[in-house]
C-alpha cells in the first residue's frame, strides 16, 4: 500500500467517524427533545399506574448516594415517606445535615441517617462500606442482602457514547460532556454484567435514566443547556419517579439488568448509532477497575 492510499484510507476513516459522531449526538437531541423533557414525561404519565406507588416498604434499609440536592433528595424523600430506613450519603456534612433534618420534618420518618463520604475517593468508599458493615443490619437497596436491589442512577447521555475501554480518557483535548457520557455507558454495561453475576444471590440490579430534569448538578454543570430549556425540564421529583418505582415494584415484573425510563423498560442504544457490539468490551473494563480500586474479581 503506498503512502498516499494509506492517507486516503487514513481520511475516510477519519471522516467515517466524524459522521458517526455527529449522527449519534444528532439524534440523542432529538431523540432526548422529544422524551426527556417535562413535556416528554407528561404524555408518557398517561401510562403510569397510580397503585404502583402505593407500596409502603417498613424495614427496608435503603442507602442513597448524592442525597442532599436534587433527584437523590427527591428519591430520598419518596422512600422516607414510604416508610423505609434511608441512609443519606453526602459529600458534604452541613448539606447532609440539612437534607436529612428536612426529610425527617416533611415526611415524618425519623429513620433517617447520614453517612458522610466522597464517593470519588476509592478510600472513603471503602471506609463507609466497612462502617456499614459493623451496623449488623441488611441492606434491600444499593448492596448485597435476600432479596435486595441495586438500582443506578444513569443518563440519557451515554445514548452519544459507545463503551470504551479508554476510561481515563486519553486524549488531549478533554472534553467533560463526552467523559460523563462514556461514564454513563459504562454504569449501563456494568449493571447488565452485574445482573448475569449475582442472578443466583437475591439481588437485582436495574439502571434508568431520569430524562432531562432541572437540579443543581445540571445548573452548576450544563449552565447554557440549563438556560437554554428553562421552563421546559423535569422537576427532581418527576426525575426520581423511576428510581422510586423501580424500588417498590415486585421482582418478578422487571428484567434483570434491563435500562428503565418513566416506569418501563427502555432500550440501551439508539438505531444506526454502531454502539451495540462495544458491550463486550465491560470485562476487560471491570478488570481495569479492579485494578484502580485494588479489588479482587
Amino acid at each position: 500500500m503506498t503512502s498516499v492510499t494509506l492517507s486516503v484510507h487514513i481520511s475516510l476513516a477519519a471522516l467515517a467517524m466524524f459522521v458517526l459522531k455527529a449522527w449519534r449526538s444528532t439524534a440523542f437531541a432529538l431523540y432526548g427533545y422529544l422524551n426527556f423533557t417535562k413535556a416528554g414525561f407528561l404524555e408518557h404519565s398517561k401510562r403510569f399506574k397510580p397503585e404502583d406507588m402505593e407500596a409502603k416498604i417498613p424495614g427496608k434499609n435503603c442507602i442513597i448516594t448524592g442525597a442532599n440536592s436534587g433527584i437523590g433528595y427527591a428519591t430520598a424523600e419518596g422512600l422516607a415517606q414510604r416508610g423505609a430506613t434511608v441512609y443519606l450519603v453526602c459529600r458534604n456534612k452541613e448539606r447532609g445535615e440539612a437534607a436529612l433534618s428536612k426529610i425527617q420534618s416533611t415526611t415524618g420518618n425519623q429513620n433517617v441517617h447520614l453517612e458522610v463520604c466522597d464517593l470519588s475517593s476509592v478510600s472513603e468508599i471503602k471506609s463507609l462500606a466497612s462502617r456499614f458493615s459493623k451496623k449488623d443490619v441488611p441492606v434491600h437497596m444499593l448492596k448485597a442482602a435476600p432479596d435486595a436491589r441495586v438500582i443506578t442512577v444513569s443518563s440519557g447521555g451515554m445514548y452519544a457514547s459507545p463503551l470504551t475501554t479508554d476510561l481515563m480518557y486519553s486524549e488531549s483535548n478533554f472534553k467533560g460532556v463526552e467523559q460523563y457520557s462514556r461514564n454513563k455507558r459504562v454504569q449501563v454495561a456494568l449493571t447488565e454484567k452485574w445482573a448475569e453475576k449475582y442472578m443466583n444471590k437475591g439481588i437485582g440490579f436495574y439502571s434508568m435514566h431520569p430524562g432531562w430534569a432541572e437540579t443543581p448538578g445540571v445548573a452548576r454543570s450544563l449552565p447554557s443547556f440549563n438556560e437554554k430549556l428553562k421552563g421546559k425540564l423535569r422537576t427532581s421529583e418527576e426525575g426520581a419517579d423511576t428510581v422510586i418505582w423501580l424500588a417498590l415494584q415486585a421482582k418478578d415484573k422487571l428484567v434483570p439488568g434491563a435500562f428503565y425510563f418513566d416506569r418501563a423498560e427502555a432500550p440501551k442504544h439508539l438505531k444506526f448509532a454502531a454502539a451495540t457490539g462495544s458491550h463486550a468490551l465491560i470485562d476487560s473494563i471491570i478488570s481495569s477497575l479492579n485494578s484502580m480500586a485494588s479489588l479482587s474479581a
